[in-house]
């Protein structure tokens, strides 16, 4: 499903809100009173809007119906009944697999609207909901585009294909997790340390405590879920590719309708078609 021009401006501003949810502590003066669990009801009263216009914009520019609706929910039903399997023991996180496979075959539009909305299903499901989960909505929605952007995806098949999602499986775990500490480093790890944020610093300073604190604090975790889901890709990849291109060509998206002529009428007022000599 490729990208119109709706699509890409609604997807653009979709990521610079997030970009400036993420990263606006970086900025922020000595003193400040920063804290996510005043902004992330804010966020997220901004998030769910831009994702329907993301989905609306989707539609209007790939012509996308009910079927594409009705697969957006089967698919977000199957990523948020996967992230209990692991709950997030050891980084070992089973949804990302299948948020990867399913934004290389349905597109980056659909893929972002598929991250946020099974991130947000998962949440309600494990009792996972705080303020950072319009950040977790927001960085799987980039993991699943991301996977619609990569090269290929009408020509590159086989073992090529899947090594190529594993890479991007496992370079998309460990930045999602680089990404989400961004989320409560600011506010968790102000403990006068070398891993600390310090307000008002220079941002290249932030940035290397920021580092430290990742080495040191969720690598542990980020890594397991990088090789979790390389397994996956590389054992059930192919079987769930093969399914979800049959499920799209199946329901028909590219389309298009056509009526058939009506039958000739032979002047005695009988509709039926003149037989042919």
């Amino acid at each position: 499903m490729r990208l119109g021009p709706r699509s890409i401006a609604a997807l653009a501003l979709t990521s610079a809100t997030g970009l400036a949810a993420f990263a606006w502590p970086l900025l922020a003066g000595r003193g400040s009173g920063l804290a996510h669990s005043q902004d992330a009801p804010w966020l997220f009263a901004a998030l769910l809007p831009l994702l329907l216009a993301v989905a609306v914009a989707t539609v209007s520019d790939t012509g996308l119906d009910a079927k594409a609706v009705a697969m957006l929910g089967v698919l977000a039903a199957a990523g948020a009944a996967l992230r209990p399997l692991g709950a997030g023991t050891a980084g070992l996180e089973p949804m990302f697999f299948l948020m990867v496979l399913s934004g290389r075959v349905l597109g980056p539009g659909f893929g972002f609207v598929l991250g946020a909305v099974s991130m947000f299903a998962g949440a309600l499901l494990t009792g996972g909901v705080g303020p950072w989960m319009p950040f977790q909505m927001l960085s799987m929605g980039w993991v699943s585009m991301g996977a619609g952007l990569l090269p290929g995806a009408a020509t590159l098949r086989g073992r090529r294909e899947l090594l190529l999602l594993a890479a991007y499986g496992a370079v998309s775990a460990l930045l999602y997790g680089l990404v989400m500490n961004m989320q409560g480093w600011p506010y968790i790890a102000g403990l006068g340390s070398g891993l600390s944020f310090v307000p008002g610093d220079p941002v290249h300073e932030n940035l290397a405590r920021y580092g430290a604190y990742v080495v040191a604090t969720s690598l542990g975790w980020d890594v397991p879920r990088a090789l979790l889901t390389v397994v996956l890709t590389a054992t059930l990849g192919g079987t769930v590719l093969r399914a979800l291109r049959r499920a799209t060509r199946r329901a028909a998206f590219d389309a298009s309708g056509a009526f058939a002529a009506p039958p000739e009428r032979d002047g005695t007022g009988d509709d039926r078609a003149r037989p042919r000599a």
